[in-house]
């Protein structure tokens, strides 16, 4: 989305009377990239749209502390990043399981998800990136998927580029190994 755009909708966000309007199209904009980002991070599609609802909800309820200075896609994937974590972390204590066993959990939520139609490559790589830890997994995906420059996931996740970059490389290895061993 252009810089435009977004300054449009942040502009409309601030005026009470266009701001309900401009929040529509923060949904509207913003619902796909989010709803792919969290789909990553927790793999199931139903878990998915609740955490993106969530992230919507909690947007909306903090828009008055919405520094606009920031961007707003920053200010969204931030959200949508602690409610997946509070989600996995949630999930992790009532199952009572270790941060290992979580992601073989999400392994084999892949392996029976019905929305999956990947062929055998790409569901090792998704297996890969499920067994990274969850840190790595935000960041791998952000800089993978979503092509994001270090300086935004800095942002977002509130961590240096040099330890997001010392990160993504630590995550590209296990990647690797993790297919060298799978060969």
């Amino acid at each position: 989305m252009g810089n435009n755009k977004e300054d449009d909708i942040k502009e409309r966000l601030c005026d009470l009377s266009t701001c309900r309007e401009a929040f529509e199209d923060v949904v509207r904009e913003f619902g796909e990239q989010l709803y792919w980002q969290i789909r990553r991070m927790v793999l199931s599609h139903d878990d998915a749209n609740d955490i993106l609802q969530n992230t919507f909800i909690k947007a909306w309820t903090n828009i008055d502390y919405f520094r606009g200075e920031a961007k707003l896609s920053t200010w969204l994937y931030r959200i949508a990043l602690n409610e997946c974590l509070n989600f996995l972390n949630k999930q992790r204590a009532q199952e009572n399981i270790s941060i290992d066993e979580a992601g073989l959990n999400l392994v084999n939520m892949l392996e029976s998800d019905p929305y999956f139609d990947g062929n055998e490559t790409q569901m090792m790589f998704q297996k890969a990136i499920s067994r990274l830890p969850e840190k790595q997994r935000i960041i791998f995906n952000l800089r993978y998927f979503k092509e994001m420059k270090y300086e935004d996931i800095s942002e977002i996740m509130g961590t240096t580029v040099g330890a997001l970059k010392a990160s993504y490389h630590h995550a590209v290895k296990k990647i690797e190994e993790y297919f060298s061993m799978n060969d």
